[in-house]
């Protein structure tokens, strides 16, 4: 099956940095961002510039059948070590199932790389093949969880540092958008300063348009606390700024924060090593949040507060929504059943 998305992505770039190609590249899954960046490393380092004109294919599944992609991929190169085939948009390929008679015997000098985005290929037997002769990669999306991590790795591949907050606010702010994600922080690294390598919540708020004060970061944290003054100021901020600060965001944190606090009442270990290996988190930082949150609501009052979560949230999606009220609204008086 497809090699899992984690640091293999890393693994497939280093062997094309080396000119250690495979004769095929199948790229897929729900995550368009690993699918581009293995696909941009491969464009840039398997041809010499002057080597292209002739010896690189470009083409979009809708544009192209089968048939074409195999004829492409049968040619010899032209003067160079290798010819280059690649199709964008390869979900939209007809007949794709016929390339199982070019992947059972692929051409060596050329590198065919297919991206099949937003879903999965189900051919069993051609993506047995796909593995066996060349690449078979899965890009997965990642989950809230998942973000701190992803972005944490990214800043300090590009030689740069951030912390566990900052990482949050990015996270809620941006959502799952890998491909957002890398652009937001590329902005980032060229408006620090010089000589500069630590993002401060400072540097996003003055080039992203986050609050330091007042997101969902510092509104969990107010909740948790339990500082319902702390927490209305925050809604209220949100509310003049609705863009940036949509509430059902804001619903779907808390849920997740409450989701998670639930299982903590199972497990005999509260400490914060436990906890972090509970639910994979990556610093203590985070950990420490869920210790307080065990202190400051029980059981029973979390049961209850992911009941009303999910009313609030089907509200806010306009079930039983009385007129005139806003998302806003709507927010506030959950902040107060919970703190309450």
């Amino acid at each position: 099956m497809a090699k899992k998305e984690s640091n293999q992505y890393l693994q497939i770039i280093s062997d094309i940095e080396k000119k250690n190609f495979k004769p095929i590249y199948f790229l897929m899954g729900t995550e368009p961002y690993y699918i581009d960046l293995i696909t941009d490393a491969i464009i840039a380092n398997a041809l010499d510039e002057p080597d292209r004109d002739f010896n690189q294919i470009i083409v979009y599944g809708s544009d192209v059948d089968t048939a074409t992609v195999i004829n492409a991929a049968k040619r010899y190169p032209m003067m160079a070590p290798r010819q280059l085939v690649v199709v964008k948009e390869a979900q939209q390929l007809d007949k794709i199932d016929e390339l199982i008679y070019y992947v059972q015997r692929p051409l060596m000098s050329t590198v065919l790389v297919l991206n099949y985005k937003y879903g999965t290929l189900k051919n069993k037997k051609l993506l047995a093949e796909i593995e066996k002769n060349g690449v078979l990669f899965e890009s997965k999306k990642l989950y809230d969880y998942q973000l701190p991590g992803f972005i944490d790795a990214y800043v300090s591949r590009k030689g740069f540092s951030i912390g566990q907050k900052e990482c949050t606010m990015l996270s809620d702010a941006i959502g799952p958008d890998l491909c957002r994600m890398s652009r937001e922080l590329e902005k980032l690294f060229l408006s620090l300063p010089q000589g500069e390598t630590r993002i401060s919540a400072l540097h996003i708020e003055e080039n992203i348009g986050i609050s330091k004060d007042f997101n969902n970061f510092e509104l969990l944290n107010a909740v948790i606390v339990r500082n319902p003054y702390r927490a209305n100021q925050i809604i209220r901020y949100f509310e003049k700024n609705p863009k940036s600060n949509p509430a059902i965001v804001t619903i779907s944190v808390l849920f997740n924060f409450f989701s998670n606090l639930m299982l903590l009442y199972f497990i005999k270990d509260k400490s914060e090593a436990a906890i972090m290996a509970e639910l994979k988190l990556r610093t203590s930082f985070q950990a420490r949040d869920y210790v307080t949150a065990l202190r400051n609501y029980n059981a029973y009052k979390c049961i209850d507060i992911i009941s009303q979560i999910r009313i609030y949230d089907a509200r806010s999606k306009g079930v039983g929504l009385a007129p005139g009220t806003t998302e806003y609204d709507l927010l506030k008086e959950l902040i107060f059943k919970i703190m309450h």
